[in-house]
């Protein structure tokens, strides 16, 4: 019989709640501790790939998703400079059935929406509101339970609880998002796919919300130095000018694009060192809080999601706490790495310039989609051992 009967989760996004209907699901109460008196996503569009909307299914939750996204027809890469196709990986129904599980892109509120109205209606999870937690101490005091999982992002404050866990670093990158309505839409954004307009050191990616009616573009360029840390900071003049500067080479769509922007949000782009995830006794960090990982892989919040279903798991069937946090740790350190590694080829392969640019294009011409698609299998097929 495993040790633990109950968990305090520290952080309400989606890597918390995730966890909290995972562990329910496993007889594992669950307690959620949350800082904001309210709970309102930040960030605007999310891309849900086949390994995080199996778990997702697998937790029932499907069928509202299913309401609220869209499933995009292919993954499209294109030339910022020409608008030119450059390479497509098939999704919709063909995702559907190479990888058994869907492929959705929505806004964070919709996906944080669902999860917390299936947390409402689980008798075993409960959510405190507006109760601020820094340390594993304090959050041990909020709730009598065995252990503290700490779901609080990538500026953790419970990361400090976790001797050799590192702290969150500046990636030199910034990403700047905003929101375009569907009949104010230039002709460049594809209402069926999910599309990432590549050129040096800078890359755009754009895709439909079907909730708001309006496209998600989060434009992502390299910056030596790091703004303020937040998701929601509206950059200044200085800001905007580096934005502009980053696009000036492309196609003269884009340019406009970015120029009429209605209120772009910039944020810093951080990631996490390779520290410890777990003290192997009573706190163990998900999500964010333990790999945060830039967005080059669309990859965050599946990993977060991924977490807290291992996590279940391994809880489920624990007969020793320390032994169920170390295998934990050990098997989703080598996932996330692998995933990691992927973003950073991305980031290589989408920012490359000159050459190496004129290099990329022409390996891409020569793969035919099916076959890029076999290069997502091992991401998009995953499925969480028991």
């Amino acid at each position: 019989m495993s040790p633990v009967k109950s968990v305090t989760i520290v952080g309400a996004g989606i890597a918390g709640l995730t966890a909290a209907l995972a562990l329910a699901r496993k007889g594992i109460a669950a307690h959620i501790v949350e800082q904001a008196s309210t709970l309102a996503e930040v960030g605007a569009g999310l891309q849900l790939s086949p390994n995080a909307s199996r778990v997702l299914a697998e937790l029932g939750l499907l069928q509202d998703l299913e309401r609220r996204w869209s499933e995009p027809d292919h993954i499209q890469l294109s030339s910022g400079n020409t608008l030119a196709s450059l390479a497509s990986v098939p999704a919709g129904a063909a995702a559907r059935a190479r990888w058994g599980a869907p492929y959705g892109v929505l806004h964070r509120a919709s996906l944080q929406a669902v999860l917390l109205d299936a947390v409402s209606r689980e008798p075993s999870c409960t959510l405190v509101t507006g109760r601020r937690v820094e340390t594993a101490e304090e959050a041990a005091a909020v709730a009598d339970t065995d252990l503290v999982i700490a779901a609080d992002g990538v500026w953790s404050r419970l990361r400090g609880s976790v001797p050799g866990a590192l702290p969150a670093r500046y990636s030199g990158n910034v990403a700047w998002r905003f929101l375009v309505p569907y009949d104010s839409a230039p002709a460049l954004l594809n209402p069926r796919t999910v599309t990432a307009f590549l050129g040096p050191q800078a890359h755009l990616v754009a895709y439909p919300l079907a909730e708001t009616r309006s496209f998600n573009i989060v434009a992502i360029h390299q910056q030596a130095e790091a703004p303020p840390e937040g998701w929601s900071r509206r950059g200044d003049t200085a800001a905007q000018k580096r934005l502009a500067n980053a696009f000036s080479g492309w196609h003269a769509g884009i340019r406009k694009l970015i120029a009429t922007a209605d209120d772009p949000l910039v944020w810093p782009l951080f990631g996490c060192p390779d520290g410890a995830w777990t003290d192997g006794r009573k706190t163990v960090l998900i999500g964010d809080a333990a790999h945060a990982m830039t967005p080059f892989a669309a990859q965050g919040a599946a990993m977060a999601i991924e977490d807290a279903a291992l996590l279940a798991n391994r809880l489920a069937g624990a007969t020793d706490l320390g032994a169920a946090l170390r295998r934990f740790e050990a098997e989703r350190r080598e996932r996330v790495a692998k995933v990691r590694n992927r973003g950073a080829f991305n980031r290589f392969a989408y920012h490359a310039r000159g050459p190496v640019a004129l290099a990329r294009n022409l390996v891409l011409s020569l793969r035919k989609p099916e076959s890029l698609a076999g290069d997502f299998d091992w991401l998009y097929g995953y499925r969480t051992p028991d």
